[in-house]
């Protein structure tokens, strides 16, 4: 099975599926079909499959023309109908991982994926999961499904493995294309295999890891060490704000340091499917070793309470101008998770968005990025059309809580009354004197 499938790839004569179609799995498929592989997309959404086969994009870093081509020439279309998983020898999954509402892993995606495919899965076809999850998915939890499913066996009849998606939106230089990409399967054999599937498809380079546990525990770590790094610096930012201290100038001074520091800044909270999730699956798992991950646990009760640190914040620069938060006029800049992208799931922002109309603020938006929202707690919002120097002077406060880059601060900041940059987007302006610091 091996050398068949190591053939296949050198011959471009495999069949590549990706289930799950959104902003890790379209892009994978896009890659596959570009480098020369035959490449279908599963996805339960009707509108994402009826998009792909009209070639029309809807993830933004995908291009559209290079979309439309590959389905013109047949290398890349979508379906909702799992029964051609029959038809794929290589299938990675890539459906979302959320929590639930007890902040516990949310596995329901990628278990009813893993059982789609094992009610088609043939006999020599690789199985990677990319989705992020807690170590021991994948051979606690996938293995069992597709060997009880198919009635094949993994290592034997089928190949199964771990590969991180590694998606940055809006990142101008690293792509899934040029990412390297981490891979642990189970096996000697899988691994070999799958890593000459990616190394066929990207240009990153592939490091292969002893097993699908440590591909997953990489993962984890990869956005906990950030999630805990934000967390001490959001602390070291309110404790300099208590001492009247600039924490941009502090960084400023701590990046001269050459080596052993990287610089990281406050912000309201954290945002995307990663940095705010990952660590909820890792201190989840570790409970059922009897450990408690007190240093990880610690920064997420920081970074989860940012949003109403923000309000707090808000409430006091208000009341320096005699006015209260319940019926003052607010416009937030910014409701993304990110910079320059339209990409607003789990964003700050839409939590301060909230808490602000929770105390009665009068809350507007402007984002050219997100012309309208509907989110998990209820809210919705639509964004004002432009922002002037009359408009920004109407309002009490100006808080700025994505930092796009396509919007005119300088105007903002001398036309505004009072501007509280909770995403330093006004670092490099001289005149701060009507701005606050979160």
């Amino acid at each position: 099975m091996k050398q068949e499938l190591l053939n296949k790839i050198e011959n471009h004569s495999i069949t590549a599926g990706v289930v799950g179609l959104g902003y890790v799995g379209l892009p994978l498929a896009v890659e596959k079909a570009k480098a020369g592989f035959k490449t279908i997309g599963f996805d339960v959404q009707e509108q994402k499959v009826k998009l792909v086969n009209e070639g029309h994009n809807y993830i933004g870093d995908v291009v559209d023309s290079e979309l439309a081509e590959l389905v013109k020439k047949g290398m890349l279309s979508a379906t909702t109908d799992f029964s051609f998983i029959k038809d794929v020898d290589f299938v990675a999954i890539c459906v979302p991982t959320p929590l639930d509402e007890h902040q516990e892993p949310n596995i329901t995606y990628v278990r009813d994926s893993a059982t789609a495919v094992a009610k088609y899965l043939t006999p020599g076809t690789m199985v990677v999961l990319e989705s992020t999850t807690y170590p021991g998915t994948t051979e606690e939890l996938i293995k069992p499904i597709l060997e009880e499913g198919s009635g094949l066996k993994c290592g034997e009849d089928f190949y199964l493995g771990f590969s991180p998606e590694r998606v940055d939106p809006g990142n101008l230089i690293y792509k899934t294309k040029n990412t390297p990409k981490v891979v642990g399967a189970i096996g000697d054999d899988a691994a070999e295999v799958i890593s000459a599937m990616y190394s066929a498809v990207l240009e990153g380079d592939i490091h292969t890891v002893s097993s699908p546990a440590v591909a997953e525990m990489e993962k984890i770590l990869e956005n906990t060490y950030r999630n805990v790094n934000i967390g001490l610096i959001n602390e070291i930012g309110r404790l300099c704000h208590e001492m009247n201290i600039s924490v941009w100038e502090v960084i400023d001074a701590a990046k001269t340091k050459p080596y052993g520091f990287q610089a990281f800044y406050p912000g309201p909270g954290l945002g995307g499917h990663c940095i705010p999730l990952d660590p909820y699956y890792l201190t989840w798992k570790a409970r059922e070793y009897g450990f408690h991950t007190t240093l990880i646990e610690n920064s997420m009760v920081i970074n989860d309470s940012q949003p109403e640190y923000c309000i707090e914040r808000a409430m006091h620069i208000l009341n320096g101008f005699k006015k209260a938060i319940n019926g003052a006029k607010i416009l937030m800049l910014g409701v993304s998770y990110k910079q320059d992208i339209d990409d607003y799931r789990e964003s700050p922002a839409i939590r301060v968005y909230k808490e602000l109309k929770k105390v009665g603020a009068n809350v507007e938006y402007y984002d050219p990025w997100v012309p309208e929202f509907k989110n998990m707690y209820g809210e919705s919002g639509e964004s004002i059309s432009q922002i002037t120097p009359e408009i920004i002077a109407g309002y009490d406060l100006v808080m700025v809580t994505c930092a796009h880059s396509n919007i005119d601060y300088d105007m903002v900041q001398k036309h505004a009354k009072v501007v509280f940059d909770t995403k330093n987007a006004m670092k490099d302006i001289e005149d701060r004197e009507n701005i606050e610091v979160l």
